[in-house]
């Protein structure tokens, strides 16, 4: 269920609309558990040996999907899935639209003050695959500016996601960085990066979470949308962690040649298409400092699953406006990083348990044994496992 996101930011809503969101995550939760527990069932047991008969052959997600696409469990799962999508945004949207004053009170008082951390290029143009579509199905999607609330987008964002993650995201939604950063941090204990750049940072939750695990760093969120920098700028400033928020396009970074030490993504190349990933990883390469690290915390590949785990994860690019998700998943992430310029000796993947609901002596011990791709690699439910890909430079 959602909690109260810990910053002043947080608009609670009413008794009633509390229980609608309440609700809605919870919908999420048993749709992405327990109906997708007994579809799973249904391709085993049913469609999978019906296939076999017909001498139809299963080998990826998408000869999967084509067989479940008829069947009537699989319809029920993903109407409700949709729907419950949508009402994510609905149930997130009515207490902000109430709080909008406070909270541009707030979010204006915060960026226009003297140690503000936000720089905005207003004249940078949105790119399309951003204004073209409502991505992940959220209204006006993330660069979304209503009148005297030119912050909503972030805010939608925020408090969409504590919704839709039904508590997996950790208490402050940080857990994929807090991850990432801290998988770093004990596998490499001799790397001790100085300066630190998130593409693609939305509301910089993840952002925060590697200045937390290297305090000493200087680290920088960019991303395309002014909505997402203004929020998650002063969401940064009320929870007292000193990052820089600023718009730039991750596929052309206004920044000199070996100047970070760490470029870092998180589930921000899958909504690219393949032309502008290609530019990320080459802009990546081109800042990273000798010895710096790239990293992207983002959806497993399909040639590393099953076929119906591909299938599975495959949902989002069908159904969920996300069009380039599939498309990314079926690349060759080997290949991405050599035609970007990195040595195939220093290339970096791994699979890490969740930190922050672990202690951190268990996350120490159990990164220590390698993970192998799973049902759970990725997957919004009991057990996630997060996976990262990148090299060294």
């Amino acid at each position: 269920m959602p909690a109260a996101l810990e910053h002043k930011l947080f608009a609670k809503g009413t008794s009633e609309q509390s229980a609608k969101q309440d609700f809605v995550s919870g919908l999420r939760a048993f749709t992405l558990n327990n109906m997708a527990e007994a579809m799973k069932s249904r391709f085993h047991d049913e469609i999978e040996p019906s296939s076999v008969q017909k001498h139809q052959v299963l080998e990826s997600g998408k000869d999967v999907h084509q067989a479940m696409k008829g069947d009537s469990l699989f319809k029920y799962y993903s109407s409700i899935r949709y729907n419950a999508q949508e009402m994510v945004w609905r149930s997130a949207l009515r207490p902000l639209h109430q709080s909008k004053t406070r909270l541009s009170a707030s979010i204006a008082a915060a960026n226009d003050s003297s140690d503000s951390k936000l720089k905005l290029d207003l004249d940078l143009e949105i790119p399309r695959n951003v204004v073209a579509l409502d991505v992940h199905l959220a209204p006006g999607s993330y660069h979304r500016e209503d009148e005297a609330a030119d912050w909503m987008g972030g805010a939608l964002y925020d408090h969409g996601l504590n919704i839709f993650s039904f508590g997996m995201m950790g208490k402050n939604l940080d857990d994929i960085g807090q991850s990432m950063s801290q998988y770093v941090k004990h596998k490499f204990r001799s790397f001790t990066p100085s300066i630190i750049l998130d593409l693609g940072c939305t509301i910089g939750h993840n952002t925060c979470a590697w200045k937390l695990a290297y305090p000493d760093a200087k680290v920088t969120g960019i991303d395309i949308a002014p909505a997402c920098l203004r929020y998650g700028n002063a969401r940064a400033k009320d929870q007292d962690v000193d990052v820089k928020f600023e718009q730039m396009n991750a596929t052309d970074l206004n920044l000199p040649d070996n100047s970070v030490d760490v470029v870092f993504s998180s589930m921000f190349l899958h909504e690219l298409s393949a032309k502008d990933i290609r530019k990320v990883m080459v802009e990546a390469y081109r800042v990273l400092r000798p010895g710096g690290l790239m990293l992207h915390m983002e959806l497993p590949p399909n040639d590393s699953l099953s076929a119906y785990d591909a299938f599975y994860l495959d949902w989002d690019g069908y159904y969920n406006n996300e069009p380039f998700y599939k498309s990314f998943r079926d690349q060759d992430f080997t290949q991405l990083r050599l035609d970007a310029g990195f040595d195939r000796s220093k290339l970096v993947e791994f699979i890490t348990p969740q930190y922050s609901y672990m202690a951190p002596e268990d996350y120490a011990r159990e990164i220590e044994v390698d993970a192998k791709f799973g049902e759970n690699t990725g997957r919004l439910a009991e057990g996630i496992q997060w996976y990262g890909f990148g090299a060294w430079k």
